[in-house]
């Protein structure tokens, strides 16, 4: 089973606080990396933690990292959109989406749940990761919102003209056996002419920003302490 971050008015918003809670109260494990991680590795790390969760042999994790600079391929991915193919490597990544880059500056966060204690609602996980986001950012003051048909998580830009939006970060999820892996994205400070190898999930006729590019120029331990914070009060205990 496959998602990408579809929105609320697709599908009726749900409680996300009240479903994706697990009624055991049991935590998740807190990973952070404090090196980039190559992407195969952390492809084959993400699926040997599923499939553990899944046989009740570990427990849910969270994982934050970030990657050398490379372009991942989502499942709808298509190839006129990559760019410039000889840039940085290219990996399929099995998720949901199309094209994405990850590098230096954006933290990612690898999501390991098992919905079968959440829910099973697999939409009510996109909006809680949706909501997860827009919480984060709300905490440096920065208003960022949800779009119709769009993947991620968006900020407008009318200092770039009208109807401009940016997406400051990316969703993509794959579950098997009811199991969660892959993640989000978040663009705290990363080179942004790197996404010029691609196009962004498949859109061009918006940009692409960060929380540097917006004039809040947060350290990522300062950002890690957020998104905890706002994993908490979404998701549950730690």
């Amino acid at each position: 089973m496959i998602t990408e971050a579809l929105t609320p008015s697709q599908f009726g918003a749900c409680d996300t606080q009240a479903k994706l809670k697990r009624s055991d109260g049991a935590g998740v494990e807190w990973l952070i990396s404090d090196q980039p991680v190559p992407y195969p590795d952390a492809l084959a790390a993400m699926k040997a933690r599923a499939a553990a969760i899944a046989e009740g042999t570990a427990a849910e994790a969270v994982w934050l990292l970030e990657h050398p600079p490379l372009y991942t391929a989502g499942t709808s991915a298509e190839r006129k959109d990559l760019l410039e193919p000889e840039r940085f490597p290219v990996y399929e990544a099995g998720r949901g989406g199309e094209y994405t880059y990850h590098g230096p500056g954006q933290r990612v966060a690898y999501v390991m749940l098992d919905l079968r204690a959440r829910g099973r609602d697999v939409r009510c996980l996109v909006q809680g990761l949706e909501g997860w986001l827009i919480d984060t950012l709300s905490a440096f003051n920065i208003k960022a919102e949800r779009r119709e048909g769009r993947i991620g998580v968006w900020v407008r830009r009318p200092d770039k003209g009208f109807a401009r939006e940016d997406k400051i970060a990316a969703i993509g999820v794959r579950v098997s056996r009811w199991v969660t892996f892959h993640g989000i994205a978040l663009n705290v400070s990363p080179d942004l002419s790197h996404f010029g190898g691609i196009v962004p999930c498949g859109i061009s006729d918006q940009g692409v920003t960060s929380l540097e590019d917006l004039g809040h120029l947060v350290s990522m331990p300062e950002v890690d302490s957020v998104l905890r914070a706002a994993f908490v009060h979404r998701f549950g205990p730690i």
